[in-house]
């Protein structure tokens, strides 16, 4: 049996902005990747944080794309915000949905009711909407304040676009919780609720978590004890995963999802062929023997790093190879 890393999984469990298409578009090598997989039987579940579109109009645009999905194979933090919101409230409770209404109809769907302002709200409920203002803000604060219960679907401070990263959700609940002095429960990445639901919707027994990002897709991984791959196709970058805090560390760093058929212990962060890395992160060698040299320098750098504690972290190369690697890789220090 092929000991590559698609081997060791049977689900994934992968994000989708940035991870599987950028935009309106595919991310280069995703498709193949994906289909490729389902052909020897590891599923995708599709993981967003983004609550503003409904499961079939996620599948749907991912089929478009010619991704393997139907409306079951998509977990939205949508979802997972109006099952908490369920577990906590009586049938019939009233919520201030301050979203689109595919959020709207995840909770309606959960035998609750919802309403547009702050009186007799038993709970507010925040995802992510293009159209969201101050009124709607505004009502959430006053609701929040007044002890309903609150839960945000998500808190990522931005949302990849095609002009670059926008305010997301996390940028609205900021505005709430400035204003009102209270916390939100959280139901998306990194907080455990959205993975574990997908988890226990697909049956995975040994799922693998993909995603570009560090502090959403990668820490949620870790928060649930599944191994996870980082992508350098969306938002993280080298210099990032390098400085990445203990939660956030990815257990394999690839370019994109290609890597899937990778051996997965070349994938993983520590000693590399071809690359020497001193205590003082000095890396030396020409990458010679090393089947990606910059991604191979890369792991080898996080390896010697994340050992002796991580942080922000100063690089050197010496000699004109390992300074090329590092130019590349925006770790250059000097």
């Amino acid at each position: 049996m092929t000991d590559d890393l698609l081997a060791r999984h049977d689900v994934l469990l992968a994000d989708l902005d940035g991870t599987l298409y950028a935009g309106k578009d595919a991310v280069p090598g995703a498709v193949e990747a994906v289909v490729n997989a389902a052909a020897r039987g590891v599923r995708t579940a599709y993981v967003t944080n983004n609550a503003s579109r409904r499961p079939s109009e996620v599948a749907a645009h991912l089929a478009e794309l010619g991704f393997p999905a139907a409306t079951e194979d998509v977990r939205t933090s949508s979802q997972a915000g109006a099952a908490m919101l369920a577990e906590q409230l009586p049938a019939g409770a009233s919520v201030l949905v301050v979203g689109t209404v595919a959020l709207v109809e995840e909770v309606t769907g959960r035998g609750l009711t919802v309403t547009d302002t702050a009186e007799g709200a038993d709970a507010v409920v925040q995802g992510h909407s293009p159209d969201t203002g101050w009124r709607q803000l505004a009502e959430a604060t006053a609701a929040v304040r007044g002890g309903a219960l609150w839960v945000a679907t998500n808190v990522d401070p931005t949302l990849p676009t095609e002009r670059g990263p926008m305010p997301g959700n996390g940028s609205m609940v900021g505005v709430v919780r400035i204003a009102s002095g209270k916390e939100p429960q959280v139901a998306g990445k990194p907080a455990p609720r959205l993975i574990q639901e997908a988890v226990d919707a697909t049956g995975a027994e040994r799922g693998l978590v993909v995603g570009d990002r560090l502090d959403t897709d990668i820490a949620g991984g870790n928060a649930v004890g599944l191994p996870t791959l980082l992508v350098l196709t969306g938002v993280s970058t080298p210099a990032d995963v390098l400085a990445a805090p203990e939660n956030q560390r990815p257990t394999y760093i690839a370019a994109d999802l290609s890597a899937l058929t990778h051996p997965a212990d070349e994938l993983a962060p520590g000693p590399r062929p071809g690359w020497q890395v001193t205590d003082d992160l000095v890396l030396t060698g020409d990458g010679d023997g090393s089947p990606e040299p910059e991604l191979d320098a890369l792991r080898a750098l996080c390896g010697a790093h994340w050992a002796s504690g991580g942080g922000p972290a100063a690089v050197r190369g010496e000699g004109d190879a390992a300074a090329k690697v590092l130019a590349a890789l925006k770790l250059a220090s000097g």
